[in-house]
């Protein structure tokens, strides 16, 4: 993801929608290269939002989901973002046969899921609705208020690279993957045998990652609780490391 496609688009992106990008910081407290990283990752702003009509993704799921060990799960799942679907297209006035996404039912720039859309999206171009398929600014808006009501926290570092000890790993291997959250203190990550950089706030709660790099070494980092943030949009930390990666890629070429 963080490839010179996505970090020229991302510039250009920025450039024409940084009123709404420093509107949003000041509102919701995400910084614009964090709304920018998202973004970028999931559509390229826009260019690619899928082409799927929505109704006909949602109903295929929510009535004949793969048989998989969690197709009951995932079926309740999908019926309920189907009524979502219905209940969006009409506050909004929109023929819900005329929303096309994702093959999974997302729409837009950021790929809200229906339901997301009428829990999270905001209305921040001010125009009397919610329109995250022709509207970047509400995008942006809606980005932000979605990481806002997920526990992002304006200012709070994101993450700190970290060198376990082997010799250690019984003892902090099983602290990866605890949970999608900051759950432990600074000291007790560096008393499982985790090395810490001096940087890092010792009052700062974080969660240990690890990021498999293929036949390269694995890769290990502490985030904090915005670092999570972005794992609620998407359950994965690959996903927040792509999108902090881009984000800070792009911030940085705009400064050169």
């Amino acid at each position: 993801f963080v490839e010179p496609k996505r970090i020229r688009a991302g510039l250009d992106f920025w450039s024409r929608h940084e009123n709404e990008l420093n509107r949003a910081q000041a509102e919701f407290g995400v910084p614009p290269e964090i709304i920018v990283g998202i973004l970028g990752v999931e559509t390229i702003y826009g260019r690619q939002p899928g082409n799927i009509r929505v109704i006909d993704a949602l109903t295929t799921l929510a009535f004949a989901y793969p048989d998989t060990p969690n197709r009951q799960t995932r079926m309740e799942y999908f019926r309920s973002e189907l009524k979502q679907a219905m209940l969006y297209a009409r506050e909004s006035n929109i023929d819900p046969f005329s929303l096309s996404g994702s093959f999974a039912g997302a729409i837009g720039l950021p790929q809200f899921m229906p339901g997301s859309i009428r829990r999270f999206a905001v209305d921040f171009d001010g125009d009397g609705k919610i329109d995250l398929r022709n509207s970047p600014a509400d995008a942006i808006g809606s980005v932000a208020s979605f990481l806002s009501q997920h526990g992002w926290t304006a200012n709070l570092p994101l993450v700190y690279p970290v060198r376990p000890d082997p010799a250690s790993e019984s003892v902090w291997k099983p602290l990866i993957g605890i949970a999608l959250a900051a759950t432990h203190s600074v000291d007790e990550i560096g008393q499982s045998g985790v090395a810490l950089s001096d940087d890092i706030p010792r009052s700062l709660m974080v969660g240990l990652v690890d990021l498999q790099d293929g036949e390269r070494p694995t890769r290990y980092w502490v985030g904090s609780d915005n670092f999570f943030a972005i794992t609620k949009y998407n359950r994965s930390y690959f996903y927040a490391m792509a999108v902090i990666e881009l984000g800070q890629a792009i911030r940085q070429q705009r400064r050169s």
